[in-house]
């Protein structure tokens, strides 16, 4: 066990050192001068290359790269020249805002797919699978940035059942006091319920679009898992000593499936920065997704690379959890298990 979690968390670093040099590497191959961008079209010559200067930008990409690393060793993300602050402190503003929204994604991914393949599933009837594959499809083939812009349209502004783009609350509704950054957790531990729910209603629809490409990857998972199980040995053990059909299923073959979404869910989680970043801005959320389509277009190189390499730790660290649970809940998985 000990020797996994050493090579797990060596694979772990050397994928987010790999992850920073291709970030680094790859904006600046990007085409356009992100001084010029940041300085205007009516910026002077010497303006821009004063601003080139500052930036570093005419050293060689060695230089530059090392002087990002030793900024990042000492916990320095860089400067946003296109807003004037911090990296830093931009992220500590919108990534509460992003995680709130993304950990409600993964929750309604992981309870809608359950429940559909279960259903889908147990039921032995065609029409809930068929269904399911065909939400599924649409689920999965359906870009989230026109179905937000389409739920928007009409749940929002025509029907007015949801609100509009308005962030995470209402306007006049009062903020809670800053705690976790999240405003649901907040407004409840502040006992703020008319801010819960305020906030809470402007997350279910973000969230619920966001939630549909996991939807349909964790729903045809579960239900390949349920009915692969259902022909194992053990199930027809259980049933041939008198258990009934649900009892079985409740207690062997439903279980035995939701290990196997573990590591998925873990991996769809640590997607979310990437897959929210249309969706929020849409939804004018002020999460990481909006900042960092903002800074893509303005080329503030700064806030993307650390978004890039935020991803990358996300990513690696929530599989790494992942590995070792499931490591820990199944022996099979362990390296050199026979």
């Amino acid at each position: 066990m000990i020797s996994t979690i050493f090579k797990r968390l060596g694979i772990a670093l050397a994928t987010v050192f790999g992850a920073s040099i291709f970030a680094f590497i790859l904006l600046r191959k990007v085409p356009g001068d992100p001084a010029r961008a940041i300085a205007g079209d009516a910026a002077t010559d010497d303006a821009i290359a004063a601003l080139r200067k500052s930036m570093g930008l005419d050293d060689n990409l060695f230089v530059q790269y090392g002087n990002y690393m030793g900024s990042l060793l000492r916990g320095d993300f860089g400067f946003s020249y296109s807003t004037g602050n911090s990296v830093g402190s931009l992220l500590a503003q919108r990534l509460p805002a992003t995680i709130e929204l993304g950990l409600l994604s993964v929750v309604i991914a992981i309870v809608a797919a359950v429940l559909a393949a279960s259903i889908a599933v147990y039921s032995r009837r065609r029409w809930p699978d068929r269904f399911l594959r065909i939400a599924s499809s649409l689920a999965m083939g359906s870009p989230p940035f026109w179905i937000a812009l389409l739920a928007l349209l009409v749940l929002s502004i025509q029907l007015g059942i949801f609100p509009g783009p308005e962030g995470r609350l209402s306007p006049g509704m009062l903020r809670p006091t800053n705690v976790t950054g999240m405003f649901t957790v907040d407004a409840l531990l502040a006992g703020q319920w008319g801010t819960f729910a305020n906030a809470s209603w402007h997350l279910i629809l973000p969230a619920t679009i966001i939630a549909l490409g996991p939807f349909a990857f964790l729903s045809r998972l579960y239900r390949n898992q349920l009915r692969g199980t259902l022909r194992e040995t053990f199930v027809t053990v259980a049933q041939s000593h008198g258990l009934r059909r649900f009892p079985v299923y409740s207690r062997h073959v439903a279980p035995h499936g939701l290990l196997a979404l573990l590591p998925a869910a873990s991996l769809l989680f640590a997607d979310l920065l990437a897959g929210s970043l249309l969706v929020e801005k849409v939804f004018g959320w002020p999460g990481i997704g909006s900042m960092t389509a903002d800074a893509i277009i303005q080329k503030d190189f700064a806030v993307v690379q650390a978004v890039l390499l935020l991803a990358a730790i996300l990513y690696v660290v929530v599989s790494l959890v992942s590995d070792l649970v499931m490591t820990a809940a199944d022996p099979r998985t362990r390296v050199g298990a026979r």
